[in-house]
């Protein structure tokens, strides 16, 4: 795609009543949005953050990609989607039995967070889409659009299809050397939903949605007022000038709370990430499953279950494994508490390195749901008995719930404090920052 660099606003703005105005939700900084052509991402001058982007047709793309994406999606939960055979017995799981499997084992916490992040929220981020995009396609607004279309933006990290189908591959990797494994065509429907997903997500122009439920702000939202100031609104970036030190303030477009920042965002995230840190130490030292063949079987914690997968030849999966609940959570601790350290000591220090790295943070935490992934599905698969079975153990309850409260810790942060040091200490006054 191609980008577009956004002007800096100046202090005494005089541009055309057409033009939009928008600020940065990484950085604060309010720009003017130039004309923009199809497949063009505009970024931010300071952070690099992506702003804006424009997609021709993009409410009537999406529209179609998610009309076959809730299609493939029942069935890929209506059928099985792996069996396995050992030594004359075999065993057929749909998506929905990993959830029932852990609730079996008394494992209901982690049950219920795989039913929803599995199934729940992708089932609700695609009913939502459709709730939102066909009214617009036909012209009519329904009760509840604008809070309804806010919501999906909420669910999209917690709607992991995609990590679930990494844990399914670790599983079937896992199992193949083990037993005979089948694929059914519940899992190629299930593939194909997570491509279309994608794809509408990627052909979804969001602020065309919130242009058509109300405009973008112009150049007018810039003139200063005495007694007032300006906010952005953190779900659909629309600029509103609001009296200053006002509470209980909505957006204008999309009904949610307005604020200048995230409230409490310093201690809110500092009590998560102590919370996860904590959490972590049960998470590698209980074992998170056990695998019981004829009566017999070894605890795995997540360390010896990676040595394990060494010690048979499967270092990919062994790297993949480690990667994502290992390194992943410890660095993103490491990250979230450094940039903690670094806001609250008003450091200005490579301001647009660390928004980067807050980016990258917020991303990456929730693939380390691919090992509750597996262990819910080895579970539902692996269960023949005295011939094997594997059991979760104490230490899933506790990965979990680290992997949970590590992605509300980078959602609490607010990477716009980085910013506001640089301002305060600015030789030029401050920039012009929402």
């Amino acid at each position: 795609m191609l980008s577009a660099t956004l002007a800096r606003v100046p202090a005494l703005p005089s541009p055309s009543e057409q033009e939009e105005m928008i600020a940065c939700h990484a950085c604060g900084l309010v720009h003017r949005l130039p004309p923009m052509t199809h497949r063009t991402i505009a970024t931010c001058t300071a952070c690099g953050t992506p702003i804006c982007r424009r997609i021709e047709r993009s409410i009537e793309k999406t529209l179609a990609l998610y009309l076959g994406a809730l299609l493939l999606f029942v069935v890929a939960n209506a059928f099985p989607f792996m069996t396995m055979s050992l030594e004359g017995n075999a065993t057929a799981t749909t998506i929905l039995d990993g959830a029932r499997a852990l609730y079996r084992e008394g494992m209901w916490p982690v049950a219920l967070v795989v039913l929803l992040t599995g199934t729940v929220m992708p089932l609700l981020k695609i009913t939502g889409m459709l709730y939102v995009l066909l009214p617009l396609q036909l012209g009519v607004r329904p009760k509840g659009l604008s809070a309804a279309f806010r919501w999906i933006d909420k669910l999209h990290p917690w709607s992991m299809m995609e990590v679930y189908l990494l844990g399914v591959i670790v599983a079937y990797v896992k199992l193949s050397d083990l037993a005979t494994i089948h694929l059914g065509y519940a899992l190629y429907a299930f593939v194909a939903a997570i491509i279309l997903m994608a794809a509408g997500d990627a052909a979804l122009e969001a602020h065309a949605v919130w242009r058509r439920l109300a405009p973008q702000a112009g150049p007018e939202v810039l003139h200063h007022r005495p007694g007032t100031e300006l906010v952005s609104c953190h779900e659909c970036d629309q600029l509103v000038r609001v009296p200053a030190h006002a509470h209980d303030l909505a957006c204008p477009r999309c009904t949610a709370p307005l604020h200048k920042r995230k409230v409490d965002s310093i201690t809110r995230t500092w009590a998560l990430v102590l919370t996860a840190a904590i959490l972590y130490l049960p998470a590698n030292l209980y074992p998170v499953m056990t695998v019981v063949s004829f009566g017999h079987g070894e605890p795995d914690t997540i360390l010896s279950g990676i040595m394990t997968l060494l010690a048979v030849g499967m270092w990919p999966v062994a790297l993949l494994v480690f990667f994502a609940s290992i390194t992943v959570p410890v660095l993103k601790l490491l990250g979230l508490a450094w940039l903690l350290i670094t806001v609250q000591r008003g450091s200005t220090w490579r301001p647009r390195d660390r928004t980067l790295i807050y980016r990258i943070i917020e991303g990456v935490g929730r693939w380390s749901m691919v090992d509750v992934f597996m262990i819910a599905i080895l579970t539902a698969l692996v269960s023949l008995g005295n011939i094997a079975t594997i059991v979760p153990g104490p230490g899933a309850i506790a990965f979990c719930a680290v992997v949970i409260v590590t992605m509300l810790a980078s959602m609490s942060f607010d990477p716009r404090l980085i910013w506001d040091a640089i301002d305060e200490r600015s030789d030029h006054g401050r920039a012009l920052r929402a």
